[in-house]
This record gives structure tokens, C-alpha cells and sequence, in this order.
């Protein structure tokens, strides 16, 4: 995994999945700019909901002792990625919409 992959982070104690863009992978643990999984449709309501405006994501440090696996946000047959998803929502790729200015 690079740094700007779109990712789907699977953690345990507590169990939960985040998804998002990964700033950094080290031996300590992964550091991602990202949203819960489960929130990310709410997510995506609220930014066609609030333009112009920017609705960042979060920048949290996991240590790796929590960490279970990390995967590429990729299609799968038929099925859009998260990031192909946000697109077409949105019109513009998830590391596009990260450089908006906030407001």
C-alpha cells in the first residue's frame, strides 16, 4: 500500500472498519484520513447536501497492534468500489475533493 491509496482499514478491540486515504504505513501502526464504514452513506448525504462546503475527514493514527488487515478500496465484478461510488456521487475523486479549500 502507498501513501494516497484509498484503503478499507479492518481493526479489532473494538472492531470497526474505516475507509479512506492512507497518509502513512509504518512499523508503529497506519495513520489514515478517513471516515467510519459504517457512516460513510450518511457521509455522502451530508456532502450533496452541504455544498459548497467541504466535510473533512478525520486524521487518526491506529497503532498496528490493533490493525487486523488493510485493503485497496477496488470494484469487485459488477460491484463499484467505495471510491468509484463517491465519484459518481460527487463528481470528483476523493483525493480531488481532499484538496478543496475548506470554508
Amino acid at each position: 500500500m502507498e501513501p494516497n491509496s484509498i484503503v478499507i482499514l479492518s481493526l479489532h478491540s473494538p472492531k470497526e472498519k474505516v475507509w479512506g486515504r492512507l497518509i502513512s504505513l509504518t512499523q508503529a501502526g497506519v495513520t489514515i484520513q478517513g471516515i467510519d464504514l459504517n457512516s460513510f452513506d450518511d457521509w455522502l448525504h451530508q456532502i450533496l447536501d452541504a455544498e459548497p462546503s467541504v466535510l473533512p475527514l478525520t486524521t487518526v493514527f491506529y497503532p498496528m497492534h490493533r490493525v487486523e488487515r488493510i485493503a485497496q478500496d477496488e470494484p469487485t465484478g459488477e460491484i463499484p468500489s467505495l471510491a468509484q461510488r463517491f465519484v459518481s456521487r460527487v463528481g470528483i475523486s476523493l483525493l480531488d475533493y481532499l484538496q478543496l479549500p475548506r470554508k
